[in-house]
């Protein structure tokens, strides 16, 4: 099939023409029929394999130019990165469409977008905060929206924003048509998006979880940071192939420890983003990647939901993930548009359970390798890894008196409580009621007389 079999007008004909772009994706193929009807629909299909042109053929087939300036189409993501991959690629299919989009998000001037949102649009993207903040300040209606999208629908449910969802439906009509997509799908998200319509269609294009085909998956074993660190740094020294890198850590404080590890070796060839970097520096950071001026890239989950990077050759875990759905997001970014690709997990002996769990949902082991360079592993643990001998910065930590260490009962007056009694509590224990020198009547002031 291709796009010509689809009920395309020539406007998103001529849009995919110039994109190069002539046949449909697996879950582009499915989702198109049941949009087109109408209907609620659940996708679920692997990062990488189109699920964005998935909902937005259908929905900009749908849509129909009025003078109305207010939005037909209400886009929700989790991320500042993903509302402008989106923006994005409702430009791309719209480019011989009378059609205005606007991206809003966090961590920028509100005005700047308020004034965009004020001149008048038809598809609205942006993430729920920002959002939020626009509908309460009365500046964005959402009465004339026919269609809401919610992408990386997982993610959205799992971060917290069930609260600023709701309060986002409260200013939607009745009469709309729900579309959720992402890369993976459990029991729990499903039963939330019961709470958004009862009768929706589940279009999948692949099992959630399932691994892509052209992504060859294997680890190693090692015991701490420092080990991690060193293979890492031995594989981008040693590997030609490892042209463009995508390293997921676990925090935003672990992202930071291993840029300052590896920038003296590779320097500008190395870069680092996660959501305390300002907006500016992670599109900078983000652009670079994909220019190739940075080899490698550190990055956290949350942010790398929002990156569109193509022909990264290489995924390294550096820390397993902490839900096996997550850890298909991960690989998803590399062996995109049926390029060949490589995932890599450093796991450590405590990461058996949730390796076990990513192997399970995936329904294929992750075959570990043997160290390439054993005299890189380290014993040495880094300050994250120790006990700490302290409770917090600046803070002295308190250790418990020896089992034998003298002790004295303190005198009666040092166990006294220092706890300020007010006047009517020390005359209600002296005379077993409150004594008052009387109220002064509460009346208008005295004023001159005119």
């Amino acid at each position: 099939m291709t796009f010509e079999d689809l009920n395309l007008n020539k406007p998103l004909l001529s849009a995919l023409d110039d994109l190069g772009i002539t046949t449909p994706t697996a879950i582009q193929e499915k989702a198109f029929g049941p949009i087109m009807a109408g209907r609620d629909v659940v996708g679920i299909a692997q990062t990488g394999t189109g699920k964005t042109f998935a909902y937005l053929l259908p929905s900009l087939r749908l849509w129909q130019f009025t003078k109305s300036p207010y939005p037909q189409i209400l886009i929700i993501v989790p991320t500042r990165e993903l509302v402008l991959q989106v923006v994005g690629e409702v430009r791309k299919l719209s480019a011989y469409l009378n059609l205005e989009v606007v991206g809003v998000y966090g961590g920028t001037n509100l005005k700047v977008h308020k004034a965009e949102v004020e001149v008048g649009l038809d598809v609205i993207v942006g993430t729920p905060g920002r959002l939020v903040d626009l509908l309460k300040d009365g500046i964005l209606k959402l009465k004339q929206v026919k269609r809401l999208i919610l992408d990386e629908v997982d993610e959205m449910l799992d971060l917290g924003f069930r609260a600023q969802l709701n309060d986002i439906l409260e200013f939607l009509p009745r009469k709309r048509q729900h579309l959720f997509f992402s890369a993976t799908m459990i029991d729990e998200v499903l039963e939330t998006i019961q709470q958004f319509t009862d009768h929706f269609e589940v279009v999948e294009a692949a099992p959630s979880g399932a691994p892509l085909e052209n992504i060859d998956q294997y680890g190693y074993a090692l015991p701490n940071f420092n080990s991690k660190a060193n293979l890492l740094e031995h594989l981008l020294q040693t590997e030609a192939g490892f042209r463009k890198v995508l390293v997921f850590v676990s925090t935003k404080k672990l992202a930071d420890i291993l840029y300052e590890r590896l920038e003296p070796t590779f320097g500008e060839a190395l870069g680092v983003i996660h959501s305390s970097k300002s907006q500016n520096f992670r599109f900078n950071t983000v652009a670079a990647f994909e220019a190739g001026t940075y080899r490698c890239l550190i990055a956290t989950d949350l942010v790398a939901r929002g990156l569109d990077v193509s022909a990264v050759t290489h995924v390294v875990n550096f820390d397993v993930s902490d839900t096996a759905e997550k850890h298909i997001h991960r690989v998803g970014r590399t062996g995109r548009a049926e390029e060949q690709g490589v995932a890599i997990t450093f796991h450590a002996p405590e990461d058996a359970e949730a390796l076990a769990a990513i192997e399970a949902l995936m329904g294929r082991s992750i075959p570990t390798l043997p160290h390439p360079a054993p005299r890189l592993l380290s014993d040495e643990l880094i300050a994250l890894e120790q006990e700490p001998e302290y409770v917090a910065e600046n803070t002295v930590f308190i250790r418990p008196a020896p089992e034998n260490a003298a002790f004295h009962e303190k005198s009666l007056k040092n166990q006294k409580v220092n706890v300020r009694v007010g006047r009517r509590d020390k005359m209600m224990a002296k005379y077993k009621k409150p004594q008052t020198r009387g109220q002064k009547p509460r009346g208008k002031k005295k004023g001159r007389k005119s």
